[in-house]
């Protein structure tokens, strides 16, 4: 065998299998109090990589620095050090590498500083600067508006009545800032339904059956509009079953075929956002997809 047809050929398929790796898949980063506070989010994580989105996380070591990997990263300020060493971005560089922030737990200081467009943490700058870029950011809802250290040194896990209203107050600010609120477990639902509204939709790529559907325009539709994710419910009748949420994960599929494998139509919502991995799945269990307006 000739050598440089060979050649040619081992650097073809390294040029392909480089063109795929380098397919731009959807990243976001999360912000955590510490380096322990992302041990209760492993669900999440998985559920995020089942559904082709890659994540980074970053870890607050006080209220201006903070760790990536290995990066330790700094606010600026006057007199400070914008990174710690050569190759840490500044928080403001941050969200240019990702299409979403996700923030599970923000404190009445960072929400006031990023609501009235105010820098010098870490949170607040990035806050910053991924809504002015007009990037997604999702912030965990039921939270107490308190930092974990302040929690564990002032020994209450709660704000008091007229700390509350001005927590309430910034969080509807940031609302209208362009950032979304969505209760912490809901999150990683939340970032699916987000990057899945962001990407664009062949118009062969139908969401369960194998046919092409308007409906399936109409979801993603109602996700770009903020449509709020939901566990939905389902009410099995014959060979049918009804799902209430907005959003049809892998896994309430996975559950309710599993556990009724005679299923072979599902009633959606109208609005009803079906993940890539739903849609896969329904096709494999050979599950249509009807919505109840279409009647």
């Amino acid at each position: 065998m000739e050598i440089k047809p060979m050649i040619e050929s081992i650097v073809r398929e390294l040029v392909q299998a480089m063109q795929a790796e380098q397919a731009k898949k959807p990243k976001v980063l999360y912000l955590f109090c510490d380096s322990t506070a992302h041990e209760a989010f492993t669900d999440h994580f998985i559920l995020l990589k089942n559904s082709g989105i890659c994540y980074d996380l970053l870890f607050l070591d006080g209220e201006t620095s903070s760790w990536l990997g290995l990066h330790k990263i700094e606010c600026g300020g006057p007199g400070k050090i914008i990174a710690a060493d050569e190759y840490a971005p500044a928080p403001l560089e941050l969200p240019l590498e990702y299409d979403g922030i996700v923030i599970p737990e923000i404190d009445l200081d960072n929400a006031a500083r990023a609501a009235q467009g105010l820098k010098g943490t870490v949170k607040a700058e990035i806050l910053f600067s991924a809504l002015v870029l007009n990037k997604f950011v999702l912030i965990g809802d039921d939270i107490p508006g308190l930092k974990r250290a302040d929690r564990r040194t002032l020994k209450t896990l709660t704000l008091p009545k007229p700390y509350v209203k001005l927590f309430e107050r910034y969080k509807r600010e940031l609302a209208d800032l362009g950032a979304e609120f969505a209760p912490q477990k809901l999150l990683a639902e939340a970032v699916v339904r987000r990057c899945a509204a962001a990407q664009p939709k062949p118009e062969n790529d139908t969401p369960a059956g194998g046919s092409s559907s308007p409906e399936a325009a109409g979801a993603l539709a109602g996700a770009a509009n903020g449509g709020t994710a939901a566990a939905g419910s389902a009410a099995p009748s014959g060979d049918s079953a009804a799902f209430e949420g907005k959003l049809l994960t892998a896994e309430w599929v996975k559950r309710q075929t599993d556990s009724a494998p005679d299923v072979r139509k599902l009633i959606l919502g109208k609005g009803t956002i079906v993940s890539p991995l739903a849609a896969d799945l329904l096709r494999e269990k050979d599950v249509t997809v009807q919505y109840a307006d279409k009647g």
